[in-house]
């Protein structure tokens, strides 16, 4: 019986699946301790723009990892 996926496709799933959680990381923080006071670091860069892309690279990864097909084994299924 054949598996669905090779060893490739789970470290670039799991690679996918750091970067989101790197991405979430990213996004943590920059609150304030006192509520009556505004903290403008909540609107920087790391948050509002590299977090989210580190994220969709995330997701894009696992989509990558669930389609990947090794062509070798795609050679010998083929010849069957």
């Amino acid at each position: 019986m054949n598996a669905t996926f090779s060893k490739k496709n789970y470290y670039i799933l799991l690679a996918g699946i750091l970067l989101i959680g790197l991405g979430y990381l990213l996004m943590m923080g920059g609150g304030s301790e006192d509520p009556n006071v505004f903290n403008p670091e909540i609107f920087g860069t790391q948050r509002i723009t590299v977090a989210p892309i580190v994220c969709l690279l995330g997701f894009v990864t696992i989509i990558v990892a669930i389609m990947w097909r090794d062509k070798s084994v795609s050679s010998v299924e083929n010849k069957k």
